[in-house]
């Protein structure tokens, strides 16, 4: 380890919430907390909005999120820098999420099947239960379905898969690399998800996709 490596921030919490990731993960780890809750604070709001455009529920997105916090704490000793520190708590906040839809998917549910089906099945873009997608694809001379869905509605009727790659994405504007990174699939996988289920959102969002704001990089 360099002198630069062992190096605790010193100085106030408002200081050291001023140096950047890779510093606070080096200070964390070596046991400093005012660098760890710093490192955590700041990533809480996106990790936190991450949870709850994939689980769809506040109370759901509470749990996972805090679940996902304490993932980070204990596995922090064992983060070595590979990727960022962000793309790392992503992964670690995406499978939180996706386990905690399996275990909504085992909740007793009004026209759910028992055999798991709620999560849907490879391929699938909309998740069974999400209602007669056939007819809110439909065009519709009355009320539109833009009229009726917002993102996160719209968003809850893609399956896991789908909905994880667009979110990452249009929202948390995670590159396709660094997607690919975070689910642990190749790049052409995540550009296909998120190509299909941008096409299955548009109609539902009246030809507006999800997105947060001005592109990052591919």
């Amino acid at each position: 380890m360099t002198a630069d490596a062992g190096r605790r921030p010193q100085g106030r919490p408002s200081a050291v919430a001023s140096l950047p990731d890779h510093e606070l993960v080096i200070a964390a780890q070596g046991g400093d907390r005012v660098a760890l809750d710093a490192l955590l604070r700041r990533h809480h709001p996106r990790l936190r909005a991450l949870c709850l455009r994939l689980t769809g529920d506040p109370t759901d997105a509470d749990d996972a999120c805090q679940d996902a916090l304490v993932s980070l704490v204990r596995g922090l000793a064992r983060f070595d820098g590979r990727s960022t520190f962000a793309t790392w708590a992503y992964r670690v906040t995406t499978n939180t999420c996706l386990d905690e839809l399996r275990r909504r998917r085992r909740r007793p549910a009004p026209g759910l099947s028992e055999d798991g089906s709620a999560m849907g099945t490879p391929g699938e873009i909309f998740a069974p239960g999400a209602g007669d997608d056939a007819a809110l694809m439909a065009p519709d001379t009355g009320e539109t379905v833009a009229n009726r869905l917002d993102v996160g509605d719209a968003l809850g009727r893609l399956a896991p898969d789908f909905r994880v790659a667009v979110v990452l994405r249009d929202l948390c504007e995670l590159s396709y690399v660094e997607i690919a990174e975070v689910l642990d699939v190749p790049v052409g996988t995540v550009r296909s998800r998120i190509a299909r289920g941008r096409a299955a959102l548009l109609p539902l969002l009246g030809g507006n996709p999800p997105r947060a704001g001005k592109r990052r990089r591919s």
